[in-house]
């Protein structure tokens, strides 16, 4: 029988990180992102220092959505590229972090639908689990194989599902937080997440269940 209730709860000991922000020196985001504004070589600098501070936050991410680290340095270059480019968009400076994983989202979410497409058409086959990326660093082995088989299942869910229950059960983020990230409403982003959390649930196996 599956054991759905425990595949989620689980996972939130292995999976992502706290979804409130570290305690950070320097200037704020806030201060760096209305300095990154402008034109010189202060807004240079001050939008280095947003990557140094959030590029591994961003990189993170890109895996745990995707299950592997696959390409997840060349989406983190083209988040911070279109970051930088749209710099004057973001209305509250603030909130660039999350403005930023926002951005990794739809970048994640177009390749995960082109890698879908591709798998459809007998043109690829699906990319291996990253256990390595994925797992706490102290995961025993049955929430490895726990781990690989939810992201396998995962891997089958259209990228939009998939996204939004990686972004609750995993990284762990408010629903409001979910729906901000997709940019989808809450209604949306709790439709998404049902489906798949329901699909889970029909086709999760312990992997360690007694024989009856």
């Amino acid at each position: 029988m599956p054991r759905p209730a425990s595949t989620a709860t689980r996972l939130r000991l292995i999976g992502g990180t706290e979804s409130t922000d570290a305690p950070q020196s320097g200037p704020s985001d806030e201060t760096l992102v209305l300095r990154a504004r402008g034109k010189d070589s202060a807004a240079t600098h001050a939008f280095e220092l947003l990557y140094r501070r959030h590029a591994a936050t961003a990189l993170n991410l890109a895996v745990r959505i995707q299950g592997s680290s696959s390409d997840v340095e060349d989406i983190v270059h083209d988040a911070f590229v279109r970051a930088h480019q749209r710099l004057a968009e973001l209305r509250e400076p603030a909130a660039f972090r999350s403005w930023l994983g926002s951005i990794v989202v739809r970048l994640v979410r177009t390749r995960l639908r082109r890698r879908r497409l591709i798998a459809v058409l007998g043109l690829a086959t699906p990319e291996p689990v990253d256990l390595d990326a994925v797992a706490a660093p102290d995961a025993d082995p049955e929430v490895r194989a726990l781990l690989a088989q939810v992201y396998a299942l995962l891997q089958t869910l259209p990228a939009d599902e998939r996204i939004a229950w990686t972004l609750r059960h995993v990284e762990r983020h408010r629903l409001e937080s979910v729906a901000a990230l997709a940019g989808c409403s809450l209604a949306t982003a709790k439709r998404r997440i049902a489906r798949a959390q329901d699909f889970l649930k029909e086709h999760f196996v312990s992997p360690f269940a007694e024989d009856a």
